[in-house]
């Protein structure tokens, strides 16, 4: 009998082979094993299992396609004991459950210099990157003279909710403010979930809960939506009434940063915000 017939085809469990491909493409000696006597390159099967604390031989069954649908909980094990990136973790979920992992909240506010000549790069669209809390922590100069003067607030209080409920000038050049807000808080809440960051959320909750009773009302309805694309309404006492459409970007390989870029809806919105940001650089 070959090998091939002993072994299962990558096509008929392809979870088996790629957790055979990436054991052997481990070198036994960095995890304090021996390299002696190895008939075939990597870990073996028993050292990935000792690894992730599960039985060798339901390991070998799950590389055999007999070990049923292993837990999230097993699967994170075998993915740290494999040394599995982001994405080959998110690989062997998909592999496994059918589904991506839940995410794993890391609050890095950093953002690349490539990613801010992507901003830059957009002369006449308004963009911002937010956090999972949507503290803004990048824009662009269409943004400051569209959306607000950022570098003159407070690092502490330049986060979309604070400035949405706790500033008076921006609530009067939204003419459907209401409207806006509750879309926004029911957006967060999602967003927040969706990413794990509800507990670190939570003191800015509270706080706005104290000092706004129009978001304390709109919080308690448990509403849940997502930002994704829409319109936003703006009554600029320069220019006057504009409307602009947004649309919301994840940031790849930073599950905690998404870009929201704001484009004028009409050719006349568009010489308005021009006129905006010329009037800003000038």
């Amino acid at each position: 009998m070959t090998i091939a017939e002993t072994t299962p085809s990558a096509s008929s469990n392809p979870l088996g082979a790629y957790l055979r491909d990436r054991r052997a493409k481990l070198d036994p000696v960095a995890f304090g094993f021996s390299s002696e006597r190895r008939r075939t390159p990597g870990l073996r099967r028993e050292e990935v299992a000792q690894r992730a604390n599960v039985s060798a031989t339901w390991y070998t069954w799950l590389e055999q396609g007999r070990g049923g649908a292993p837990s999230a909980d097993v699967l994170d094990r075998i993915s740290r004991a494999l040394e599995l990136s982001a994405v080959e973790r998110e690989h062997l979920f998909l592999l496994a459950q059918h589904r991506l992992p839940e995410v794993r909240f890391e609050p890095s506010d950093i953002v690349s210099p490539t990613l801010q000549r992507v901003l830059d790069a957009m002369k006449f669209s308004a963009a911002v990157v937010r956090n999972a809390t949507w503290d803004i922590v990048a824009w662009n100069r269409a943004a400051l003279a569209v959306l607000g003067d950022y570098p003159n607030i407070a690092p502490e209080d330049r986060n979309v909710l604070r400035i949405l409920f706790c500033r008076p000038n921006v609530r009067a050049k939204m003419p459907d403010w209401e409207q806006d807000a509750r879309f926004a808080v029911a957006a967060f809440r999602a967003d927040i979930t969706r990413s794990g960051a509800s507990e670190r959320a939570q003191t800015l909750i509270d706080e706005l809960c104290r000092i706004s009773p129009d978001f304390a009302a709109m919080w308690h309805d448990n509403d849940v939506g997502s930002y994704g694309e829409g319109r936003k309404h703006v009554n600029h006492p320069v220019v006057g009434p504009f409307v602009m459409t947004y649309s919301t970007f994840s940031v790849d390989g930073q599950p905690n940063l998404g870009m929201v870029v704001y484009t004028p809806a009409t050719a006349a919105d568009a010489e308005r915000m021009k006129a905006l940001i010329a009037a800003k650089a000038g």
